[in-house]
């Protein structure tokens, strides 16, 4: 069976169809596109994407308003149920605002847009989105975000540490970060949320001024994810 992933579009997504790309670039399937006024997602996914932008114009607060459309009580739903969710810059905002995840995403420190290639420690490599990293290895990905300082309290971030759930850690200064985090994951490893753009960086490494293919891994983890199951 082909590879069946969903990327759902909010009002001010602008990160979409790149996301929608890398997906078919990788699976060889393309991406169903659902719109986040819709009440129901399409059946039997292997994995559903919110992509990056600025949902609702960031108003309240990032991810605020996304995170009440209806779209979401599908995709909670399925989360529910063990479908892998990737969120990706605002998506990760709207997952922690629908408390899919733990924390917030705050404005950046310096209060500073941020938009570079950063690198990034690989934290846990058994989950459905990085087990095609090695743990503690340095990858590069662009972020691009005004609201990425993720923050939480210390019970929090203790437990998201002693769970083994970062999954990626700033290895250089970017946002002000607690503990330099990039990316969480949920308490069953099946919920991402990450700032950095893994849609960015999926192409051959022979091409560095299109981001070179470090994120293309991350595709190729759910892909392997999907075979395996």
């Amino acid at each position: 069976m082909a590879f069946r992933a969903a990327v759902i579009t909010f009002p001010g997504s602008n990160c979409d169809r790149d996301m929608a790309s890398a997906i078919e670039a990788v699976a060889g399937s393309p991406a169903i596109r659902v719109w986040h006024g819709d009440a129901d997602l399409p059946d039997r996914l292997d994995l559903v994407a919110l992509p990056g932008g600025f949902s609702y114009g960031d108003y309240l607060r990032s991810g605020a308003m996304a995170a009440t459309s209806p779209i979401m009580r599908a995709v909670v739903a399925a989360a529910e149920r063990g479908v892998p969710v990737l969120g990706v810059c605002n998506g990760f905002q709207v997952l922690t605002e629908a408390r899919l995840l733990p924390g917030a995403l705050l404005r950046n420190a310096g209060q500073r847009f941020v938009c570079r290639t950063v690198a990034l420690k690989v934290e846990n490599a058994a989950s459905p989105f990085t087990a095609l990293y090695t743990a503690g290895e340095t990858i590069r990905i662009p972020v691009a975000h005004h609201d990425g300082n993720y923050f939480a309290d210390d019970d929090t971030l203790d437990m998201l540490e002693g769970e083994g759930r970062v999954a990626l850690r700033y290895a250089e200064g970017c946002n002000g970060s607690a503990r330099d985090i990039a990316g969480v994951l949920s308490a069953n490893g099946r919920v991402l949320g990450m700032m950095p753009h893994p849609e960015r960086a999926i192409e051959a490494a022979a091409v560095p001024a299109l981001g070179g293919a470090d994120g293309r891994r991350l595709f190729e983890s759910a892909l392997a994810s999907f075979a395996a199951a």
